[in-house]
């Protein structure tokens, strides 16, 4: 028996990374998966983005666990796109119990001196696409009047600040607070509402040379053990990364009836980080 037998999840960003891993997680616990992702490109975005290889992956990993899954390739920013791929998981397994609004994007300018396209990007995708993953599912949820589940992806930096990433900040911090006003909106239909805090996560947001340039701008080619050098000081517990296993143990809790009376509250997962 599963902890979430008979459930079906709704996973956004689920083609690699921390998605990938919750969508596995859910399905080896009995969950019917509704994964999403997308092909666009994002021209500020200095790192490459999920393939549909990476999404037929999450497929053949979530049958292997024994689940049904349906992916499709949309963006968040794309509310028609969103809805159709939505309605379509419902149709074909008959109800939504979870939502996972994890789809982000991570880029780095000073505040003053980034551009237009890179600001708004980063809110279109990690703000307004989150709420209209919400938007485009929640409401076949509060359909079914047996209660849920949204765990919405933030991070470390809605928390405790860095220098050059005023937007990623401010998109992260923006999902507390509606998180919060959707914990409250939802609780009269016994949805449970929550954000999840991640520190440095070892996926390919992070592991790729421009993060690397970033971290060790004194290096003309920097590889991923001179990152690690640096990123370990990041963290008070003696790790560099966390696996995006670390998180979805998290988000697994959240979803499940371990976590039935717990809602309106920020999940920080950060070795210390924020000490």
């Amino acid at each position: 028996m599963g902890k979430l037998d008979g459930k079906v999840a709704f996973i956004t960003g689920a083609a690699r990374g921390q998605g990938r891993s919750h969508a596995v997680a859910l399905a080896r616990e009995g969950a019917d998966i509704i994964a999403i992702d997308t092909t666009a490109k994002v021209g500020t975005v200095p790192y490459p983005l999920a393939t549909a290889d990476d999404l037929a992956e999450t497929v053949r990993l979530v049958e292997a666990a024994g689940r049904r899954i349906r992916a499709q390739d949309a963006d968040v920013r794309d509310s028609r796109a969103l809805a159709r791929a939505v309605e379509a998981g419902v149709n074909a397994f008959g109800r939504l119990d979870i939502v996972l609004a994890n789809a982000g994007v991570f880029t780095r300018a000073p505040t003053l001196e980034m551009s237009d396209d890179t600001w708004q990007d980063m809110i279109d995708i990690n703000l307004t696409g989150v709420w209209k993953s919400l938007k485009a599912s929640v409401p076949h949820i509060i359909a079914g009047g047996r209660g849920g589940a949204v765990v919405i992806t933030s991070s470390l930096a809605a928390v405790h600040a860095n220098e050059s990433i005023a937007h990623y900040s401010a998109a992260k911090a923006g999902l507390v607070m509606l998180m919060k006003v959707m914990a409250k909106e939802l609780a009269p239909h016994g949805i449970r509402v929550n954000t999840v805090h991640p520190t440095t996560v070892a996926t390919d947001m992070v592991l790729n040379d421009a993060t690397y340039r970033l971290f060790r701008p004194d290096l003309e080619n920097p590889t991923r053990a001179d990152f690690e050098e640096a990123a370990r000081t990041l963290n008070r517990l003696p790790v560099v990364a966390l696996e995006p296993e670390d998180i979805s143990n998290a988000v697994l809790h959240l979803v499940s009836d371990d976590a039935k009376y717990v809602t309106g509250t920020t999940h920080v997962i950060d070795a210390g980080g924020a000490l």
